[in-house]
C-alpha cells in the first residue's frame, strides 16, 4: 500500500462537529422481545440506561462467539465505495448501533477481522473507546467488572499476508494484535520483531485460513470467553459454515443501497448453504432505536422452521440431486 500520503481518515469515527458525531447519551432503545439468556452483563448506568439489560451466555464448548454486522432493507453489508466502507455507512452511524458495537467489544476477550475490512477503515482500532470515546471511561468499568484486560485482542485474518504494518493497529501498541495467516502469508508479512504488540500465528499446510484455526489462535479463557466477529463477509461466511457462530447481532436499517456494476456484498460471502443445507437461526430479541431494528439470532442448534422437515431435493435425469 502507498506510505504518503497517509491513509484516508476513518470514517467510522466522526470528527468535532460532523453531522454523525456520537451523542454521550442516545434516546434508549425500545425492548420489543427479549428472550436472550446467560448472566446480565454490569453496565455501568449511562450505557444501561440506553441499552437496558444486556445478557450473554456462556459457550458450550468454548468461548461464546458472536458477530456483529449492519444490513440495508436489500441485504447489503458494504457500500464497496472509496472512503464509504465501513457499517457507519450503512446505518447512517446512528449512536445506538455505535453504542451496541462499544458494549460488544468491551465484552469481549478478542475481536477479529479480515484483512478487507482493515483495509476498508485503515486508521481503526477495534476497541470501544475507540468507537464511542466520549463513554470510553464507561467501557472500560465494564471490562473492570467482567474481569478482563483493559483492551481486547485485535485479531486480523489474511491468507496471503498482503497487509501493511505500517498501519496505527501494528504500530501504535494500543492493542494486542495476532495476525492469523498461512505459512506464504507469513513469508510475506516477514519479521514483525520492531512491532511488539503484535504476534504472527501461522496456519501450516493450508491455502487458507478456518474459522477453528483463528479460534485456537486466540488465546481467551475457555467457557468464560467471549469472541467477536466483525467483518467481512468471507470471514463470517466461515464461522458459519464450520457452524462455530453462537448468535449474530443483526442491525437492520432502513436505507435501500441497491447493486449495479459494484458488487456490495451480502453477510455472507464464498459459502453456500441453502437449499441443501440451510442454517436456521432462532430469533432472541428485538429492539428498535428511531427506525433501526436491533435484531439477535442464535444458530446453536441450527433448527429448521416449525412446522418443517428436511425436504429431499428431486432426482434430475442423470440421477444426481
Amino acid at each position: 500500500m502507498r506510505s504518503p500520503p497517509p491513509p484516508r481518515r476513518d470514517r467510522t469515527v466522526p470528527e468535532p462537529g460532523d453531522r454523525r458525531s456520537v451523542a454521550a447519551r442516545p434516546a434508549p432503545l425500545e425492548n420489543l422481545y427479549d428472550h436472550t439468556a446467560g448472566p446480565d452483563l454490569p453496565l455501568p448506568r449511562a450505557l444501561a440506561r440506553t441499552y437496558g439489560p444486556f445478557r450473554l451466555p456462556r459457550g458450550v464448548r468454548g468461548p461464546y462467539v458472536v458477530g456483529n454486522f449492519a444490513s440495508t432493507l436489500d441485504g447489503v453489508v458494504s457500500l464497496q465505495s472509496p472512503g464509504a466502507s465501513s457499517g457507519g455507512e450503512i446505518t447512517g452511524f446512528d449512536p445506538r448501533d455505535r453504542l451496541l458495537m462499544g458494549i460488544l467489544r468491551a465484552a469481549a476477550d478478542a475481536v477479529v477481522v479480515g484483512a478487507g475490512t482493515l483495509r476498508a477503515v485503515p486508521r481503526h482500532v477495534w476497541t470501544a473507546g475507540h468507537v464511542v470515546p466520549s463513554l470510553a471511561k464507561e467501557f472500560a468499568t465494564l471490562r473492570r467488572r467482567l474481569g478482563k484486560p483493559p483492551t481486547p485482542w485485535n485479531v486480523v485474518v489474511t491468507a496471503s499476508g498482503r497487509l501493511d504494518l505500517r498501519l496505527p493497529l501494528f504500530t501504535r501498541g494500543e492493542v494486542p494484535v495476532r495476525i492469523v495467516t498461512t505459512s506464504a502469508g507469513a513469508r510475506r508479512l516477514g519479521e514483525v520483531r520492531d512491532l511488539p504488540s503484535v504476534e504472527v500465528t501461522t496456519v501450516p499446510g493450508r491455502r487458507s485460513v478456518r474459522a477453528v484455526d483463528v479460534l485456537r489462535a486466540i488465546r481467551t479463557p475457555g467457557r468464560g470467553g467471549v469472541v467477536l466477529v466483525e467483518g467481512g463477509p468471507h470471514l463470517i461466511g466461515s464461522f458459519f459454515a464450520e457452524r462455530r457462530l453462537d448468535e449474530l447481532f443483526l442491525t437492520l436499517a432502513p436505507q435501500v443501497a441497491g447493486r449495479d456494476r459494484i458488487t456490495r456484498p451480502g453477510l455472507v460471502a464464498g459459502h453456500s448453504f441453502a437449499p441443501e443445507h440451510p442454517l436456521w437461526g432462532s430469533l432472541v430479541g428485538v429492539r428498535r432505536g428511531g427506525s433501526l431494528l436491533f435484531l439477535r439470532f442464535t444458530f446453536a442448534a441450527s433448527p429448521r422452521p416449525p412446522g418443517t422437515s428436511r425436504r429431499r431435493l428431486p432426482r434430475r435425469p442423470d440421477g444426481r440431486r
